[in-house]
């Protein structure tokens, strides 16, 4: 039998194992601008598009990285109570709320990335594809306008209502004919369905529809938008957007709350670096930086056929 001596060093052995190897874990565990997991939001507007980096994010370094979906509001409530502590956005902190932020001793990394174009959808019905930014305005004021039966939003809560509301400078939304629902998939099934509505989604779930989707997109118009100073009618294209012609034009910003290098720092930088910027381009956005590209130039046709 063991005297209590050595019961004793035998049980202090045996917890100085179990603490080293809890400490290899930890420090395998621990997150790193490259390593670990982290869940992201996003403003459901913007959600293809982020689920597209995000894909290929972990794919090249094995990182776990969850996109919870939700709306502009619910973001940046989120944020301020430190819920979550990386999001994609569709607007950046306003003044307000970095001072909330600064009592609390954290300062948020701000990254911008792209530029986005709310796009106005109409039914496949109505021949016409063009419409005035100041009939929108007008109907967002309670007026009646040429040709919008309703305006249809993703949510009340969201960044495409927040922007219109600032753009025709009203408290709140009229009370009829506007209508809301959860996300930009119904909302463009909704315009399919109904003539006379205007949809108001973000334009890369248009240019990125998921497969599902593709019966509701052939059955809408996206429309091409005049400004409130201008003639001529934009569509949301890249061209547009790097022209600053489109007048629904708002840049896109990542804010990481972390405090520390953890993935939010990682995922901003694939991000705003080349191949996160390729994957912009090729999602018809506007990359904050336009992508190098590589040319080479041979002194000699050089025949590979024999």
């Amino acid at each position: 039998m063991l005297n209590k001596s050595k019961v004793l060093a035998l049980v202090s052995f045996s917890l100085l194992l179990i603490t080293c190897n809890q400490n290899d874990k930890d420090k395998q565990d621990k997150e790193t601008i490259l390593k670990g997991s982290v869940t992201v939001l996003t403003d459901e507007t913007l959600t293809p598009v982020v689920d597209d980096q995000m894909l290929i994010f972990q794919d090249i370094y094995g990182a776990k990285v969850t996109v919870v979906s939700k709306s502009e509001a619910e973001i940046v409530n989120d944020l301020l109570n430190q819920k979550f502590a990386v999001a994609f956005m569709a607007r950046n902190l306003s003044d307000k709320e970095k001072m909330v932020f600064e009592q609390k001793k954290i300062v948020p990394r701000v990254t911008p990335f792209a530029t986005d174009a709310i796009a106005l959808i109409g039914n496949k019905s109505n021949n016409d594809t063009l419409i005035a930014l100041q009939d929108v305005i007008s109907f967002m004021e309670g007026k009646s306008a040429k040709g919008i039966k309703g305006l249809v939003f993703d949510n009340p809560n969201s960044s495409t209502v927040r922007y219109l509301k600032d753009l025709a400078k009203v408290a709140a939304i009229p009370t009829e004919g506007v209508y809301s629902f959860k996300t930009n998939e119904e909302v463009i099934k909704f315009v399919a369905e109904n003539e006379g509505m205007i949809g108001v989604v973000g334009v890369n779930w248009l240019t990125q529809p998921l497969p599902e989707m593709n019966e509701f997109i052939n059955k809408v118009n996206i429309l091409s938008v005049r400004g409130l100073n201008d003639e001529k009618y934009y569509a949301p294209t890249q061209n547009s957007l790097a022209k600053g012609f489109y007048p629904l034009a708002r840049e896109l910003y990542i804010v990481n709350c972390q405090g520390s290098a953890g993935l939010g720092m990682g995922i901003s930088s694939f991000v705003a670096g080349d191949i996160g910027q390729r994957i912009i381009l090729k999602s018809e956005l506007l990359p904050y930086k336009t992508p190098g590209r590589k040319i080479i130039i041979r002194n000699e046709i050089i025949n590979d056929k024999k």
